[in-house]
């Protein structure tokens, strides 16, 4: 697992140092862009970490980056940073999906609490992303009459529906369900549901 990064995006090279000292202050490896255009040819969604970004900056906006980031299924946690008159501007990212804004000029500490809250949230959807694979991976391994098997075993239908519905003998719906159990590593009904939910 990489160590989660603060990316810091600001066309004002004073205030994209002084953040990085902060960050790196409190811990957090710091990447500087000077707009949102560089930050975009540089950035992997595999990276953990969340993003500070300045909302009014030339060329691409703040907001603009929020849209594309949008558009490319990135999970990143969006910071805001706002001076007064972009109030609205940053209201209208947050409606958009960013994580949060903060208002210029700002408190160290209430900065830093904001970042906190952002990588905790990574690291919980990234957490979310990984169970999902693995699950997925994991029903991949089934045939398709043991997947048919397991979604009415889901649904609470006993070996005996699921032999009538599925024209085939109890004996073979309980071979199915047992190999079902044993590739999913799952010990109980509740075990598959919870294994069928998280591959969704």
């Amino acid at each position: 697992m990489k160590e989660p990064a603060v990316f810091i995006v600001d066309d004002d090279a004073a205030v994209r140092n002084s953040l990085a000292l902060l960050m790196k202050s409190a811990g957090y490896p710091a990447i500087l862009f000077d707009s949102a255009a560089a930050f975009l040819a540089g950035f992997k969604d595999t990276q953990p970490g969340c993003l500070l970004l300045d909302v009014r900056m030339p060329g691409l906006s703040g907001p603009d980056l929020q849209r594309e980031l949008n558009a490319r299924r990135a999970t990143i946690p969006v910071i805001f940073m706002s001076g007064h008159a972009d109030v609205p501007m940053a209201v209208e990212a947050m409606r958009c999906g960013a994580f949060d804004f903060v208002q210029k000029p700002f408190r160290d500490r209430e900065l830093l609490e904001r970042v906190e809250r952002a990588l905790k949230a990574d690291r919980a959807t990234r957490a979310g992303l990984d169970a999902r694979q693995v699950a997925q991976e994991r029903l991949q391994s089934l045939s398709p009459r043991e997947r048919e098997v397991m979604e009415r075993v889901t649904t609470g239908e006993s070996n005996k529906i699921i032999a009538f519905r599925l024209g085939i003998s109890q004996r073979t719906v309980e071979i199915h369900r047992a190999r079902v159990m044993e590739k999913l590593d799952a010990r109980s009904v509740a075990d598959l549901v919870h294994l069928s939910v998280a591959a969704q």
